[in-house]
């Protein structure tokens, strides 16, 4: 038998309850407020590279000395007074999930303090050159602005820290890639393995106004322009199918080199060099990372979006091998231990492997493969799939390949499964370790 409805006390629940217009401002002020956060943040970001690329266009050796220093010294700085903002920050949203990270313990992994340091370091890093992303860190900072206004709420509020953090996380996402739809996605993906159904949408509400307020600054313009993937029929399928396999192949490979190399558990003297001296390893690292740019004519510094967005345009695109290059950038980068996100650097590989084989197999549509390329790898180095297929989706306007990029995208992230564990799991119970066992 159901039960009947009663419209009055339903209306009195949702509209005339003061504690609950109360909850609902706070969170979606606090949503506003990470959104504009994140969007500072990128502005900081993105002309934080500009002036290392200014300064590497006047002097192509700069780089060799200004990037190992300041690897050097951002990773100095993070070890010595934060180290929880060390590597993409996604990992430590996902352990502070975990039930076994009590209240005192959260400001391990999230808080404003973090936050605010999160921004300083990330933006450093791109000071120096290094291969890395914004995209992640943006997920840690938005959740620590979330989770800052918990004591805001009313006492009995249904609004609990972990929906705090996963909006904050998701929102974050969404701010940094001007994509809400894939903030949502990654809320539910990636974040909230058993949403709360009572405050799910307004979870939803805040993580969509944050989106919107990314939108807002940088324009409803999508982040690479629109790709002309020409026809999408047979001609495509086989072209596909590799640049799918080939991408979860990469990915796979990656997200296990870097739980390997981070885990700290290899006996091999690079490891050991990095335990005994981790300053001085960041800036061999560095050093590696300079190499490699000014061997790419400064194709693999940064984010890597303005190589994808040339190789989308098809003009003055990197040489061929620029995967393999960005790909040994990046994990250099994030060995190092500084704040770095592998959002962006990912998407760039992916586009660098599937301009690739569009050459070896003389497909006429490049673009179309980049495309590809850049879902299957995302896909394939987060097991995010649903999210990877919505961010390039989003990015490129690229609702005449829905059904490809969705296929890649699965069959990459499948591929992945067979070569490593989730990237983001596995560095999340990495983070965990930090967590004092209780006496």
């Amino acid at each position: 038998m159901h039960q009947r409805h009663d419209i009055p006390s339903a209306f009195r629940r949702e509209f005339a309850t003061p504690r609950l217009w109360w909850t609902r401002a706070v969170v979606v002020g606090a949503a506003a407020l990470a959104g504009l956060i994140v969007v500072g943040f990128t502005w900081l970001a993105e002309s934080a590279l500009a002036v290392f690329e200014w300064a590497s266009h006047w002097a192509w050796w700069l780089p060799l000395v200004w990037s190992p220093a300041c690897a050097a010294g951002v990773v100095w700085l993070t070890r010595h007074y934060a180290p929880g903002a060390a590597g993409s920050g996604i990992p430590q949203v996902m352990a502070c999930l975990e039930a076994e990270v009590g209240p005192t313990q959260r400001g391990l992994f999230v808080s404003l303090r973090l936050s605010a340091t999160k921004i300083g370091l990330t933006a450093a890093g791109l000071l120096g050159g290094l291969s890395l992303g914004r995209e992640g860190p943006s997920v840690q900072i938005a959740a620590g602005v979330m989770l800052a206004v918990q004591p805001l709420l009313p006492r009995r509020s249904l609004v609990s820290a972990q929906s705090l953090l996963v909006a904050g996380g998701a929102a974050g996402i969404a701010a940094a890639f001007n994509t809400p739809l894939a903030g949502v996605m990654f809320a539910i993906e990636e974040l909230s393995r058993a949403p709360e159904q009572r405050n799910s949408g307004l979870i939803v509400a805040g993580i969509v106004l944050a989106g919107l307020i990314a939108v807002s600054v940088y324009g409803n313009g999508t982040h690479f322009g629109v790709i002309h993937a020409g026809p999408i029929g047979w001609p495509l399928f086989w072209p596909g199918l590799l640049t799918a396999l080939a991408s979860g192949l990469a990915g796979g490979l990656f997200a296990r080199l870097l739980i390997a190399s981070l885990s700290g558990q290899s006996a091999d003297r690079f490891s050991r060099w990095r335990a005994a001296r981790p300053v001085l390893f960041a800036a061999g690292c560095g050093l590696l990372v300079a190499v490699i740019g000014v061997l790419s004519h400064g194709a693999t510094f940064g984010s890597g979006n303005e190589a994808t967005k040339a190789m989308l345009d098809g003009a003055a695109a990197p040489a061929p091998g620029f995967a393999l290059q960005k790909f040994s950038a990046t994990w250099l980068t994030v060995w190092t231990g500084a704040p770095a996100g592998i959002f962006a650097p990912s998407l760039s590989i992916g586009a660098g492997l599937g301009r690739d084989i569009a050459l070896l197999t003389a497909y006429p549509y490049a673009p179309a493969l980049i495309a590809l390329g850049m879902v299957g790898f995302l896909a394939a180095a987060t097991q995010a799939p649903l999210t990877a297929f919505i961010i390039v989706m989003e990015m490129v306007d690229g609702h005449a390949m829905v059904l490809s990029l969705m296929a890649c995208a699965v069959i990459a992230s499948t591929v992945s499964r067979v070569l490593s564990p989730p990237l983001y799991g596995a560095l999340a119970q990495l983070q965990l370790r930090r967590v004092a066992p209780p006496a």
